[in-house]
């Protein structure tokens, strides 16, 4: 058997200004924008490197979805985006104004810190041990 997960939705408020935060602030790559009707769009994002998971922007379409935008999973970490360079994207990131809500520490299994996206969604950088 091979399986493996192609994509996880992301909840958005708004297609466009979701392509610029992930492309132009995180550095993420626009994989697909395919328009699939006047309100919904197919939209993947993703990380630079080998076997990166996608992320599809799923633009928020009556309100049960909207009060999900920024808490998907009721407060906890959402997202791990591993690097092979924390600090590079760490100063990157700060420098872009992420605002990172915990602070880089160094754990057993890597160096970690958590930053909110545009939304408020947690996610860890993770630069794991080698």
């Amino acid at each position: 058997m091979n399986q493996h997960i192609a994509h996880i939705a992301l909840v958005v408020n708004d297609y466009d200004e979701a392509i610029s935060f992930y492309c132009n602030i995180l550095g993420f790559e626009l994989k697909e924008d395919t328009v699939l009707s006047e309100t919904k769009r197919w939209l993947i994002v993703q990380p630079n490197g080998t076997g990166s998971c996608a992320l599809l922007l799923a633009k928020a379409s009556n309100e049960e979805q909207v009060s999900r935008i920024g808490n998907q999973t009721g407060g906890r970490v959402f997202l791990f985006l591993y690097t092979d360079d924390f600090w590079r994207d760490y100063n990157n990131y700060t420098s872009k104004g992420i605002v990172f809500v915990r602070e880089p520490v160094n754990e057993p299994y890597g160096t970690v810190a958590v930053f909110k996206d545009l939304y408020g969604n947690l996610w860890d950088l993770i630069e794991p041990k080698k």
